[in-house]
């Protein structure tokens, strides 16, 4: 099966959007094959300010409409308390409340971005989304995260060269209950980091430290910069270190 067909079967969807590279191309592509599609953005405390505003950007510019549904994750205490299945519980809890907000809109076929280079082995998040009956197209058709880089780029997106992005709870340790006071300064100190210009990257809380994870490409230009990057993170945390384990491409979570 290929996305032509998927939509053809399908003429009528909602997408839960995130802003990501994987998600804005279903959106493009739905929209494409003409189908009656609307995207569904969860404002939380996992999710950073950029990527409501790239989720805003491209439904614009696709002329998709945009429901943005506040949801306050942490009040859930299997999330706040961050065990191993966390993914799960907040997956259940956000896109329950997409289902019900779209099926109120009119639309009973919820999607996502999941796609066929995603590992779904003892991944809790997408147990949930199978039990919510959640399609995956892009993971249906077959479709990798280097194609859809490709058909992206191909199709003027502009979030087709984006870094993988994963939600700000797994920057906290397992088992370490999450606040907001922590989430925010996570956010503060990748914020700075991307203002900087770095590109593949992620902050890690240990205790009241930072961890700093980056790309091979960049590991020379932090060391440089580190005076700076110490400036910004000292009033944050109480010490910042780098991992001296490189990755090549996109982090992982």
């Amino acid at each position: 099966m290929n996305l032509h067909q998927f939509f053809t079967r399908n003429p009528k969807a909602a997408v839960a959007f995130s802003g990501g590279v994987d998600s804005a191309y279903l959106l493009y592509a739905a929209k494409s094959e003409g189908c009656d599609v609307r995207a569904y953005f969860v404002d939380s405390a996992f999710q950073p300010a950029f990527e409501l505003e790239d989720a805003r950007r491209l439904s614009e510019e696709l002329s998709i409409p945009l429901t943005i549904i506040n949801v306050d994750v942490l009040q859930s205490k299997e999330v706040a308390a961050n065990p191993k299945d966390r993914c799960y519980h907040c997956k259940n809890m956000i896109f329950k409340t997409i289902i019900q907000t779209a099926c109120e809109d009119g639309y009973d076929v919820l999607l996502d971005g999941t796609n066929a280079s995603d590992d779904a082995d003892d991944r809790p998040g997408m147990k949930a989304l199978a039990k919510l009956k959640v399609r995956s197209p892009l993971r249906e058709c077959g479709l990798t995260k280097s194609e859809i880089r490709q058909s992206s780029k191909a199709a003027g997106l502009f979030t087709w060269n984006k870094p993988s992005y994963a939600c700000l709870a797994t920057r906290i340790p397992t088992g370490t209950t999450i606040n907001i006071s922590d989430l925010e300064k996570v956010e503060q100190a990748e914020t700075y980091l991307e203002e900087a210009g770095f590109r593949d990257f992620r902050v890690r809380l240990i205790g009241d430290m930072a961890k700093i994870q980056i790309s091979q490409n960049d590991m020379n230009r932090i060391l440089s910069e580190r005076e700076h990057i110490l400036e910004k993170f000292t009033p944050l945390f109480s010490e910042t270190v780098l991992d001296l384990r490189t990755r090549g491409g996109d982090l992982d979570e």
